[in-house]
């Protein structure tokens, strides 16, 4: 689809020397935009955006988080659209050489392989990892090879498309994201499906649950990291007159401060509350909510205080029971590899009492779990 290939392209004019350095705009020998047709350069400097965005961890206040994943330096896409090409020419596919080159790759560097696969072999890079790997190693393949927008708006079309909606999934991403990086997944989902995300998320839940992703999908946050003692206390009391200390809840008060402060301000607000109860916020949440809302709540609280402690209770839910929801576990690790992995290993270890690594063996197999070995930063 153009759409696609624009986000791909324009995805690709940005690099990273190292992690947490200047993004710069890369010097191409074959211009893209004679490859391909953009209609705006909106999507691009967005795209940028975005990166730089999930550098710091999406909101300016989180400390600096270490990757597993890094921009590898120095880096020749050529040469690894060469390596590639020999890994799948042939009878059989070496899958240990496709591991080693892409989980050494950010997804930007990745990107640009794919652009010089299409320059010396005439071919579609995905396409030929497609038809040579199978399973959920193929999963996380052609996950590790997609723009970061045009796949968080794929799963979350993934979350909302056919019978049901994978709440998880949406709760997840429109939780965690800042407003630009939701502003540009918007964008890519309209490129990709022909329909806003607004209007598919109202037709597919209801309720409160409904008005809060209504709500995180307007991208209308507060990030200016500007706190307020005195306003936080006011809100906590809000807070407290909305829920525990009427009969019924007012939902909408929650709504309007989650999904609109700012999270250090969030911050003071959740500290005030627990000064004036006794307990924390959590706990009224799930006094007052019950189902979809209670979780997108708790998910927002949660995201607020630790971004780490969240991906590593997401993790858990997403292998704890019977079966692996192996592809919620691919897009944690895929887009967090490169962010704060280290730091979601860590927490998962304090809260598990066991290691990702551990959960990884006992849950997966092969060239999948040889490869979210490699993207988590284990032998």
């Amino acid at each position: 689809m153009a759409a696609d290939n624009f986000l791909l392209v324009a995805s690709m004019c940005f690099s990273h020397d190292n992690l947490g350095s200047k993004c710069t705009p890369r010097n191409f020998t074959v211009d893209p935009w004679s490859i391909f047709a953009p209609k705006t350069s909106y999507v691009i400097t967005s795209i940028y955006s975005l990166h730089l965005d999930l550098l710091k961890m999406s909101y300016p206040g989180y400390p600096q988080g270490t990757p597993t994943v890094v921009p590898a330096h120095p880096f020749d896409p050529r040469h690894d659209a060469e390596v590639l090409r020999k890994a799948m020419k042939g009878f059989g596919t070496d899958e240990k050489a496709i591991i080693e080159c892409l989980t050494r790759r950010s997804n930007v560097q990745r990107l640009e392989i794919i652009v010089q696969f299409k320059t010396l072999y005439g071919k579609d890079l995905i396409h030929d990892l497609k038809s040579e790997l199978s399973g959920h190693f193929e999963d996380v393949i052609v996950a590790m090879m997609t723009p970061l927008p045009q796949y968080y708006a794929k799963e979350l079309h993934r979350a909302i498309s056919g019978l049901g909606t994978d709440e998880e999934i949406l709760i997840e991403v429109l939780c965690t994201m800042s407003n630009n990086e939701i502003r540009t997944i918007r964008q890519a989902y309209l490129e990709s499906y022909g329909r806003s995300l607004e209007s598919d998320l109202k037709g597919d839940s209801s309720g409160t649950f409904r008005r809060l992703m209504v709500s995180l999908c307007c991208a209308g946050r507060d990030e200016s990291m500007v706190t307020d003692p005195q306003q936080a206390m006011f809100d906590a009391q809000q807070l407290l007159r909305a829920g525990e200390l009427r009969l019924g809840t007012d939902e909408s008060t929650f709504n309007m401060i989650l999904c609109q402060r700012n999270y250090a301000q969030l911050r003071l607000i959740f500290d005030q509350y627990l000064h004036l109860t006794g307990h924390d916020i959590e706990k009224a949440i799930k006094n007052e909510f019950s189902g979809n809302s209670e979780e997108c709540m708790l998910g927002i609280v949660r995201a607020v205080k630790s971004k780490p402690a969240f991906f590593a209770k997401c993790i858990h839910n997403y292998v704890k029971g019977l079966g692996t929801r192996d592809k919620n576990l691919i897009r944690v690790i895929v887009t967090r590899s490169e962010i704060d992995m280290q730091e979601i290993k860590r927490e998962f270890h304090t809260m598990y009492g066991h290691s990702l690594k551990d959960t990884l063996r006992d849950e997966c197999s092969g060239d999948y779990k040889r490869c979210l070995y490699a993207l988590i930063g284990e032998p």
